[in-house]
């Protein structure tokens, strides 16, 4: 899967578009780095890095992630080993920690921060959230 890069010299943001639900938290949150009316649509020079990281913690789907470039490690291996499970109203099953998904076919994926799981029964991502609850208008 694609994973692309936009960096300050300090910080680099990482952003993985499949796994993205579009929830705007991002853009609502600091669009002076995530803005969808510019290409790219991520400005890693838009605001301090302790900000940029402060929001990328609030994507709810792990889409977003960074790492700092002095130290050439990822957010993913900061994760603490405790998982936590939230039901979000009316959307995705969130679960927060490292956890190893088993697919259908029988293949393991390691996922990492957070995942976003599909309730609604409706994603063609699945067992991932893609964010078809908002289209169908999800009650759950």
């Amino acid at each position: 899967m694609e994973k692309k890069e936009y960096s300050n010299g300090e910080v680099v943001i990482t952003w993985e578009p499949h796994k993205c639900i579009h929830s705007e938290n991002c853009v609502k949150g600091l669009p002076s780095v995530f803005n969808l009316d510019q290409k790219p649509w991520i400005n890693a020079e838009g605001a301090a890095s302790d900000k940029i990281v402060e929001q990328i913690k609030k994507c709810p789907s792990g889409a977003l992630g960074y790492y700092f470039e002095d130290e050439k490690q990822s957010q993913e291996s900061e994760v603490n080993s405790e998982l936590l499970v939230e039901v979000m109203p009316n959307g995705p099953l969130m679960v927060y920690g490292k956890l190893k998904v088993k697919m259908t076919d029988g293949s393991t994926k390691d996922q990492f921060k957070v995942s976003a799981f599909c309730r609604c029964g409706r994603s063609e991502n699945k067992p991932f959230c893609d964010g078809t609850h908002k289209k169908i208008d999800f009650k759950g």
